[in-house]
């Protein structure tokens, strides 16, 4: 019981990452992006949204992909695919976080 209960949230976890990463992916929902959503929009007008789109859209399949990896590690009982999670979210984290602000990427 407690298997099941453990996949069914992590398939509500995942999916909407993935969903949201689809939709990311077609150049749409800079409104999602945190700091963008809050600028002004003369300051927005400075970014290429549909470029950051599609970059966050990226990371954020791959994290949803690596969410497939805890169901299977729970029902296999292996605990190094958590491991491996962890180190992907947070090594795709990093990367996104230093990618996005360095080198002016997504300006005009």
């Amino acid at each position: 019981m407690n298997l099941i209960v453990a996949i069914v949230i992590t398939v509500l976890v995942g999916l909407p990452l993935v969903i949201m990463g689809i939709i990311m992916l077609n150049g749409r929902g800079a409104f999602m992006i945190a700091g963008y959503n809050t600028m002004s929009k003369s300051e927005q007008a400075k970014y290429d949204a549909p470029a950051m789109c599609r970059f966050i859209g990226k990371i954020m399949l791959a994290i949803g992909a690596l969410t497939v990896l805890l169901p299977v590690g729970m029902m296999l009982e292996k605990t190094w695919t958590f491991w491996v999670y962890m180190a992907g979210v947070m090594g795709l984290s990093i990367f996104a976080a230093v990618y996005a602000n360095t080198g002016n990427r997504f300006k005009k």
